[in-house]
């Protein structure tokens, strides 16, 4: 399929719930070998460039019933599920007991065909993969006990949360060192000799089956964070950190295989020198959230290199339904803004429709939820403006705002910009509740000696301005609260 795209829109679906809505919907048991043509269509109609199918792989029974004896776990399934049942828990799809495809979905010839029909339409694919940990089922536990960090009975009796007894040993659970420990995962050991060559083997037969991996947490393995997580139990610490080890051992094999780290602790620079294609941008997406404009702003003037590999999103599975945190309005401003930028962006199947419940991973359904009917109209809007003249291919500038000395209102826009030979845009957001004036400096200097004719990609409006206006004092702007304007040069 040649190279990826610079900066490339990604679907996220929770595969299980997915098919078995589609299942309903079409009156029969659907897998991944069967999932209708109209529905990739869509995918391809908004413009998407890789879809990823989160969840794919072989689920573990022994992780299921650790979670049924949860509490707390149980509480959230039925908070998200008011009806729930045993059965609907299917486990967590990061509690993995093989990386072979889950029979359920139809096993590895099905994902092959969903693979197959992605291609057709020129759409990649993405799957997970969790190096931190695996189910307590996993076959390396009999077969390789040396590739998890151990303990002892003592730990076992001190700490029962965070070790498990399986097979005679006593393993410690996955975790982050700033949460208690996943009790139903056993803790892999980074810097396992053994375990690196198991993880290079198995991401290569992964990397057979598609074009990328989200890899689950990958800071917890950047031998820094792993040695001040686990200390002596893990041994001695490696010369070569584990990410540039096993990612430039299977880019050796598949040159063109994407690695997206799902990274925290402002590690993503270091992440992406150790050879991560794109990481989570979890810095803006709270800054969206919580943040004036200017803390925005400040983010977007990093390094256009560094931005290129990010990854935008307002909603992931881990993260609240956008339509639930924000405002309508403010959920409009927060995509235009995340969708806009440099760098890989996400769309959780649901966002686009305004889903609000935040399902936990484990469940094989969801609840039913009324549409929003003016989203998905909105979405569409965004995402055709980025594609007319592969606007999102080209170049993308920050613009600088200004205003005057008796209205700061400008302090709470933020614009940029993008030129793709004769397509060009230019997009501000009014990130705050209040209405908002300014000038926006575009910065273009041939845009100098003439008037141009923009139209706003939202409302239709159009408009002539004049060139050298715009490059040299800006062009004037005046948005309604959470306002913004996506313009057109026609």
């Amino acid at each position: 399929m040649g190279n990826w795209p610079r900066n490339p829109l990604i679907y996220e679906i929770n595969t299980w719930v997915w098919l078995d809505e589609l299942s309903r919907r079409e009156k029969r048991t659907l897998t991944l070998a069967s999932v209708p043509n109209a529905e990739w269509d869509k995918m391809v109609a908004l413009g998407f460039d890789a879809v990823w199918l989160m969840g794919v792989w072989e689920r573990s029974p022994e992780g299921i019933r650790i979670s049924m004896a949860n509490a707390g776990l149980l509480e959230d399934f039925r908070r998200a599920l008011p009806d729930f049942e045993d059965r609907d828990n299917v486990g967590s799809p990061y509690c993995v007991r093989r990386y072979a495809v889950d029979p359920h979905l139809g096993g590895t010839e099905a994902l092959a065909a969903a693979r197959s029909s992605l291609a057709e339409r020129g759409l990649r694919l993405i799957l997970d993969f969790v190096p931190n940990h695996v189910a307590p089922d996993h076959p390396w536990v009999e077969e390789h006990p040396s590739y998890f960090i151990g303990g002892s009975e003592e730990d076992l009796q001190a700490d029962p949360g965070s070790f498990l007894a399986v097979g005679g040993k006593v393993y410690a659970c996955g975790r982050d060192p700033y949460f208690p420990a996943w009790p139903d995962v056993l803790q892999l050991n980074a810097f396992d000799e053994g375990l690196r060559a198991a993880v290079v083997e198995t991401l290569s037969g992964i990397a057979e089956q598609c074009d990328g991996v989200r890899c689950d947490m990958a800071m917890l393995l950047m031998s820094s964070i792993f040695e001040r997580t686990w200390g002596h139990r893990a041994g001695a610490r490696p010369e070569v950190d584990y990410w540039p080890e096993v990612i430039g051992a299977v880019k050796a094999k598949h040159p063109g295989f994407q690695f997206i780290a799902e990274a925290y602790w402002d590690l993503e620079w270091e992440l992406q020198q150790q050879g991560c294609d794109f990481c989570y941008d979890k810095r803006l997406y709270d800054r969206i959230e919580h943040d004036p404009a200017e803390s925005v702003r400040l983010h977007l003037s990093a390094d256009l290199a560094y931005q290129q590999k990010l990854l935008r999103f307002i909603e992931n599975h881990d993260e609240p339904r956008a339509a639930a945190v924000f405002t309508p309005e403010k959920h409009r401003a927060a995509a235009v803004t995340a969708l806009t930028l440099p760098g890989a962006r996400l769309i959780h199947e649901g966002q686009l429709e305004g889903r609000r419940v935040h399902l936990p991973v484990f469940l094989a359904r969801r609840p039913e939820e009324s549409p929003d009917l003016e989203l998905p109209a909105f979405y569409k809007e965004l995402l055709d403006g980025l594609c007319r003249g592969k606007l999102i291919d080209g170049t993308w500038q920050l613009c600088e705002c200004t205003g005057w000395p008796d209205n700061m209102t400008f302090q709470n826009l933020v614009s940029w910009c993008w030129k793709n030979g004769g397509a060009r845009g230019l997009i501000v957001v009014n990130r705050s509740g209040s209405p908002a004036q300014g000038r926006v400096r575009v910065p273009w200097e041939d845009l100098q000696g003439e008037v141009w004719r923009l139209k706003d990609v939202f409302t239709g409006s159009g408009y002539e301005r004049d060139g050298n206006e715009m490059f040299r004092e800006g062009l004037y702007v005046d948005l309604a609260a959470w306002g913004f304007h996506f313009l057109e040069w026609l």
